[in-house]
């Protein structure tokens, strides 16, 4: 049984991944789920597998050398999936320190840690074992609001915002890994996730949670800024096949071919929730255009983002599945049917369960 050590795995995009990879091979893999639950890692996303025999849960910090070292001494890893960051650009404008030390020396620890129990005598490393680097396309820097131009593999590093550059930062450490020791790795860099489980701060959650409140929508600058979106399941999917075909030491942009302007998405948001919502639902009397609030720009905010996956296409076949009018409205529909999990996100509730489930027994 192959075992698979997923840092960050109760945030969003992980606990995502590890629901995708127990769909897809079930008892054939053993995952340890590494988190430090912080405002963003949530372990009611996986209450569901609470009690398989193939699923542990370690509460860690990956900047805690002794803690990930005893999970790579006490387990035979064979993947590491290291999803665990500092995220948010506007907390990142607000306090740079914490995104360096988790994002940049946090991966140095996983690298030093996994390297330490793979790397043979003479210097090579245990067959088959791989580590996986998740990043982001911010990266790049900003592209020209042309529609025609994209971030490949080779597009230079320029990042703008503390996040970026602690992202980037790590991209590097990894890079130099390769580099140096031989080390089995890969990268990957990736546009704007949604789906469900996202942590409520990120733009979709944040419009559904507030329109279906009557609260106002914020909009930064003039709403024109572009993101290319991508459905969470596809990027999971690109994920594991990275790590199934990839070629080690290469790093891989996965896109979504979504590009969508701010206020356009916001305006889907509304037009579906309106589509949806039942005429006697209280609720849909607050959804309105009138929510719509534009607000001062984010600092060294990026004009567009748009990642073109050529390579991943070309070298392991994998392309986004689901286009975003289908991938909307299956997440407006998981929010609207998860109420309570919306509700102890915000409330801060959520953090209880840890401690009612983990902490006390």
């Amino acid at each position: 049984m192959r075992t698979y050590l997923v840092t960050g795995g109760a945030g969003f995009i992980g606990s995502n991944y590890i629901h995708y990879m127990f769909r897809k091979y079930d008892n054939e893999i053993r995952i340890i789920n590494v988190d430090k639950l912080t405002y963003a890692g949530n372990l009611e996303n996986l209450k569901d597998l609470e009690g398989r025999d193939n699923y542990t849960f370690v509460k860690a910090d990956i900047c805690d050398k002794e803690a990930i070292r005893k999970i790579f001494a006490e387990n035979d890893i064979d993947r590491v999936v290291h999803f665990a960051a500092e995220s948010h650009v506007d907390r990142s404008i607000k306090n740079p320190e914490v995104f360096v030390q988790t994002n940049v020396l946090g991966t140095l620890v996983m690298l030093n840690a996994a390297k330490e129990a793979w790397e043979l005598p003479d210097g090579t490393f245990k067959e088959g074992k791989k580590f996986l680097h998740v990043s982001t396309d911010e990266v790049y820097g900003s592209l020209p609001d042309d529609g025609k131009s994209y971030f490949y593999e080779t597009t230079p590093y320029d990042p703008h915002s503390p996040y970026s550059a602690s992202k980037a930062s790590s991209d590097f450490i990894v890079k130099s890994y390769i580099d140096t020791y031989k080390f089995p790795a890969n990268i990957t860099n990736t546009s704007n996730n949604y789906g469900p489980y996202q942590f409520p701060e990120k733009l979709i959650p944040l419009i559904i949670n507030n329109a279906l409140a009557g609260k106002d929508l914020p909009v930064y600058g003039d709403g024109k800024n572009i993101r290319d979106w991508l459905y969470v399941d596809d990027h999971a999917k690109g994920i594991d096949m990275v790590q199934e075909m990839g070629q080690l030491g290469q790093k891989y942009n996965i896109g979504g071919h979504n590009e969508r302007r701010n206020i356009q998405i916001i305006h889907t948001i509304l037009d579906t929730l309106l589509e949806i919502l039942p005429d006697d639902d209280p609720r849909k009397k607050n959804v309105s255009y009138d929510l719509i609030k534009y607000v001062e720009d984010r600092k060294g905010h990026d004009r567009r983002y748009a990642i073109a996956p050529d390579k991943i296409k070309a070298e392991i076949d994998w392309e986004p599945e689901t286009c975003f009018e289908e991938g909307i409205k299956k997440t407006i529909k998981w929010y609207l049917d998860n109420q309570d999990w919306m509700k102890n996100v915000t409330s801060g509730d959520y953090q209880k369960y840890y401690k009612d489930m983990y902490q006390d027994k």
